[in-house]
Parts: structure tokens; C-alpha cells; sequence
């Protein structure tokens, strides 16, 4: 992207301070996608200032500025519709929990998926706890009907006679689910996302 220069020194130092705002609202998202929005902005600026004389620069710069927006408003729900196309095409975790974050505010299904993240990790915690305490966490079965997928202490355990299922194979078994689970809701969150 081409920075545009203007004759007034006033002028020039508005645009570059809204651009460099642009530019750090836009740095989480892939540069590819950077580059589109700046140049979209950019471009609208350009074209609404062009014909602009010296000493009316500043004044046609700031009513352009003022209907575009401010960057910390306009571009809020543009990053989090590009954040959730680039999550749900990566698989990428890390992607997919700022996407989350980003579109919590977008309506119920966001906050519905953000429930089913929330289980995912519920799964990676029993993980970690079977090697921790790993009589007191499992799936556990009582004269053959499920009871507890998770912790349970030892005293409930021996009163109520549980028999944990899957002994050693528990941590391949839920590490399995885990990245099913995952996989799952990542491909849901794929279909919800705005195509492109």
C-alpha cells in the first residue's frame, strides 16, 4: 500500500495517525488480510481527498476520517469475521479461542460454541487429573450403568462400589475424543462462519 502525501504538513501528520491506528487494529489478522483492509481505507481516502487544495486538506481529510469512523469501532467487527474465516481454515487453536473472544458479542451461537470449547477442556483437565490421581479419575460404571466420567473421591467410590472401565486405556481413549471433539466443533464453527 502507497502512503498518500498531501501538501499540508497538518494534513499528512492526520493521515499517518489514523493509518499507524489502522495498522495496529489490523496486526492480529494474516497479512494478506491486513494489506486488503488498509488498502480499502487508503484507497476511500485517497479518492475523497484527491481534488483537495493546500489549506482546505486538513478540513476534507477530517470529514473523511469523521464518516469512515474511527479504527477501534469500524474495523472491531471486520477483524472478527476475517479471524474467524482464518480460525476455522487453520484448526488452529490458538486462532479459534481469539476468534471466539472476538465474536462473543456476534449473538448466542458464538456463546454456544464457547460452551463447547469449555467441555473440550473439561476433557484435557480429566487427562491431567487421571495422571495425578489416577484411582479417583475415570469412567466409572456401578452394576453395569455409567455414573461419572471425571473425578470422584475414594470414599464415594468405595461406598457406592464404582468400577473405573477404562483403567490405563482412559488417557488414549479421552486424549481421542478430545481431538474428535475438537475437529467436530471447529467444522460446525466452520459452517456458521460469513462465506467468503
Amino acid at each position: 500500500m502507497k502512503a498518500i502525501k498531501f501538501k499540508n504538513s497538518a494534513a499528512q501528520k492526520v493521515y499517518a495517525d489514523y493509518m499507524k491506528r489502522m495498522k495496529r487494529m489490523v496486526a492480529t489478522l494474516p497479512s494478506e488480510d491486513q494489506a486488503d483492509i488498509l488498502m480499502e481505507f487508503n484507497s476511500h481516502i485517497y479518492e475523497s481527498t484527491i481534488g483537495s487544495i493546500a489549506n482546505q486538506e486538513v478540513d476534507d481529510l477530517m470529514d473523511v476520517i469523521q464518516k469512515l469512523g474511527s479504527p477501534e469501532e469500524v474495523l472491531k467487527p471486520m477483524i472478527a469475521e476475517r479471524k474467524l474465516i482464518q480460525a476455522t481454515k487453520s484448526f488452529n487453536p490458538f486462532h479459534v479461542f481469539k476468534a471466539l473472544l472476538l465474536n462473543i458479542g456476534n449473538g448466542i451461537s458464538y456463546i454456544f460454541f464457547a460452551l463447547l470449547y469449555l467441555i473440550l477442556f473439561a476433557f484435557l483437565f480429566t487427562i491431567i487429573a487421571k495422571m495425578v490421581t489416577p484411582d479417583q479419575v475415570g469412567l466409572f460404571f456401578k452394576d453395569g450403568s455409567f455414573r461419572v466420567l471425571g473425578s470422584v473421591d475414594t470414599a464415594t467410590i468405595e461406598k457406592y462400589n464404582y468400577k473405573e472401565v477404562l483403567g490405563n486405556w482412559f488417557i488414549p481413549v479421552m486424549t481421542l475424543i478430545s481431538i474428535a471433539w475438537y475437529l467436530l466443533i471447529t467444522f460446525l464453527l466452520r459452517l456458521l462462519r460469513p462465506k467468503k
